[in-house]
């Protein structure tokens, strides 16, 4: 089951990180300005973070095997789609809602709960070894989409993950056998059940919004910088392939970025682990604000790394202290209603980022407030270690 969730969270994770390297093929087929090549991934974000609830309800209700047929079906209609694109509000329509809805739908929401019911004792690990799903499909992208779209075109690349997309579907559905629901054992003498929270009592607690702050400061530090890595490390200098390959190497150390993290949230706790990773990914930042020319190969390899290395190491440890405080059969609905907040924070990122380019010649000003928001989420973080659900 494990590894199922982590096979489709891996693909859904890649098409979707795919688009960074489209996104300079737009620019050079419609002349559209970086903002507007940008607000096909803002209206995706927002798109992935409002249907959050809806798709946590769903998961509730259908089940692992029913969202991933359905999201593989979208997926593959919305990159057909986009192959035959010819306007910017087709791209929005196709990437932002259709491709969006179907990761969605192969993602996060749908595993957390049944993971966090199979691990209670290593809740942390497990998720991060689905999370890890997410890094290795951005590690995967950028490289991929940049060797198809120099090899057949971009059209033709998004029809080749559609027929890639159509073909396994089926087959991955295939990997989630039914639930079999197990009668609960006993509980010792004088012991409690455990709570089952609802998302009416989850919204009335402190922990609930900060989780929600959360999850959109991160989202905001890592948009700020992420979709635009490719386009401002060519804008140095640096051969578009190259660059795709050094930025793809370092997301490959998300793997183990995020493995180890969430494993550290379960023998350190989650607070610790996270607010470590937010200090390695503000440094990754900060080489990317040094580099002026494209002969400084060792600050792009140590941004590539260090932003590498962190992306998305925070996902287990804060969403496993959501499964620890809110656990329950709702915790599907409660952790997409609080991930409402990353969608909002990864879709102003990604448009900020590219209008602050259009705006000033220069990624500087969106690398300094990806910092700011790090720093931000590791203090709201940390807030939670002292505060206890009643």
């Amino acid at each position: 089951m494990l590894g199922g969730a982590f096979l489709a969270y891996t693909i859904g994770a890649s098409l979707m990180h795919a688009y960074t390297v489209f996104l300079l093929a737009f620019i050079a087929e419609f002349a559209w300005t970086r903002a507007q090549a940008s607000l096909a991934y803002s209206v995706g974000q927002l798109v992935g973070g409002f249907s959050s609830p809806l798709v946590g309800t769903m998961v509730d209700r259908m089940g692992p095997r029913r969202m991933v047929l359905l999201g593989g079906a979208l997926l593959t209609v919305g990159l057909v789609g986009s192959a035959y694109a010819t306007q910017l509000w087709q791209m929005v329509l196709l990437y932002g809602v259709v491709i969006t809805l179907g990761a969605n739908c192969i993602g996060l929401l749908v595993f957390v709960p049944l993971l966090s019911g199979l691990f209670s004792r290593r809740r942390g690990t497990a998720i991060a070894v689905l999370q890890s799903g997410n890094a290795f499909g951005r590690a995967l992208s950028a490289p991929v989409s940049q060797l198809l779209i120099s090899g057949v075109g971009w059209r033709s690349a998004y029809l080749v993950e559609a027929a890639a997309m159509a073909l396994v579907v089926v087959p991955l559905a295939a990997l989630f056998r039914p639930e079999r629901k197990a009668a609960p054992a006993p509980l010792p003498a004088g012991t409690l059940p455990p709570r089952h929270w609802t998302l009416h009592e989850a919204i009335r607690t402190r922990q609930f919004w900060l989780l929600g702050l959360v999850y959109g400061l991160t989202s905001i530090g890592s948009f700020l910088v992420s979709l635009h890595q490719i386009a401002f490390a060519v804008d140095i200098g640096f051969e578009p392939l190259y660059a795709a390959g050094v930025l793809g190497m370092g997301a490959f150390l998300a793997l183990p970025g995020v493995i180890l993290t969430g494993t550290l949230s379960d023998h350190i706790g989650r607070e610790r682990a996270a607010v470590l990773t937010y200090g390695v990914s503000i440094i990754g930042v900060l080489c990317a604000l040094l580099i002026t020319s494209a002969d400084q190969h060792v600050l792009l390899w140590a941004h590539a790394c260090c932003f590498g290395l962190t992306w998305g190491a925070r996902g287990p440890a804060i969403t496993a202290k959501t499964a620890d405080l809110f656990p329950g059969p709702r915790l599907g609905t409660i952790l997409g209603v609080i991930t409402i907040g990353s969608g909002l924070g990864a879709a102003l990122g990604s448009w900020a980022a590219g209008w602050i380019f259009d705006f000033s010649g220069s990624y500087k000003t969106a690398f300094w407030l990806s910092i700011v928001a790090y720093a931000a989420g590791s203090l709201a973080f940390w807030s939670l270690k002292s505060l206890k659900v009643k």
